[in-house]
């Protein structure tokens, strides 16, 4: 068998903490900050956890050594 390689674009938007949940960094702060309210970009500062779910794939098809 091959060897499973990381996705390298999943490798700069996810990361696996050390119990085992993925983190991603917050969508629309790229550009465009003109049109946001304050508080929006308040609340977009850090980082989230996605769903259980949806991290086991991303650790499966994505991460698959991470």
């Amino acid at each position: 068998m091959p060897k499973l390689k990381t996705k390298s674009g999943a490798k700069k938007r996810f990361k696996i903490t050390g119990s085992g949940k993925v983190v991603y960094a917050q969508r629309g702060k790229r550009h465009g900050m003109i049109k946001r309210t304050k508080k929006q970009i308040r609340n977009l500062r850090g980082t989230n956890i996605l769903f259980k779910t949806d991290g086991d794939n991303v650790k499966k098809f994505f991460l698959p050594n991470g």
